[in-house]
């Protein structure tokens, strides 16, 4: 690791509750369970990052956050762990300059989409960011036989390069990362990405090799533009459930 890098500054305090929040809500909608971690750019300097320490999100409070730079060396961790595979994070945000947010996990419906060449597609339109596609990272294709974690930038970098210009991108083997331009949005997809793979599942089963009627990309677009106001009030809604468990 190199030399501790500056802060970018500081950060609004309810910023800070919202991506403590993210977290157990991610967790308690199922795309997290003691793995899994969501980040932030930092709001005043895009070449920093907001996450937090190594933690099971359902346990994340606002202390627990860490800042890093885009290497993903922290700035202040003050002797707390942090996550081996934020390289995700940092390197997405290197070569996505529109990317704000970043959900990884290990969410169990979508995993199989990642092993069995068949396309995620979006089954509703609340998953309508799907119709755009979802490619799949193969860490195999650059590094051989590994631990399949992303544990460092040139891991990360690949990882980046393999989403390209998408928001949903699937690990083989290991999980996926949802994206988006605001912490809100990234959630969001996080969470309906799992949702849509479990319906996807059920539809292909109901139709028996028949074919199936999912958004086109047109319809996709269209519907998710629409989405904005669902997701605000998604958040709303999921944000006040964590925070009233939690007491902050």
């Amino acid at each position: 690791m190199s030399e501790t890098p500056t802060s970018g500054g500081p950060v609004a305090a309810d910023l800070i509750a919202d991506l403590a929040a993210s977290s157990r809500v991610l967790a308690a909608r199922g795309v997290v369970d003691a793995a899994g971690h969501v980040s932030l750019r930092h709001p005043q300097a895009p070449d920093r990052y907001l996450m937090s320490c190594a933690k099971a999100p359902a346990l994340v409070t606002p202390d627990d956050i860490v800042e890093y730079d885009l290497d993903s060396n922290p700035c202040n961790a003050g002797g707390r762990g942090v996550f081996l595979e934020r390289f995700i994070h940092g390197e997405i945000y290197k070569a996505r300059p529109d990317i704000n947010s970043i959900v990884h996990s290990h969410s169990p419906s979508v995993i199989p989409f990642g092993l069995v060449g068949v396309d995620v597609k979006a089954m509703f339109h609340n998953a309508a960011f799907l119709a755009a596609g979802a490619p799949v990272f193969d860490i195999s294709e650059k590094f051989g036989a590994t631990d399949m974690v992303v544990g460092d930038s040139a891991r990360g970098e690949a990882l980046a390069k393999s989403l390209g210009d998408k928001d949903i991108g699937l690990m083989r083997a290991h999980g996926s990362v949802a994206c988006g331009p605001t912490l809100q949005i990234a959630v969001f997809r996080g969470v309906y990405t799992e949702v849509n793979a479990r319906i996807q599942h059920w539809t292909t089963a109901l139709a028996a090799g028949g074919p199936v009627a999912a958004l086109t990309e047109e319809e996709g677009r269209l519907a998710d533009v629409l989405n904005q106001g669902a997701c605000k009030r998604a958040w709303e809604l999921w944000r006040s459930e964590v925070r009233a468990e939690a007491g902050w």
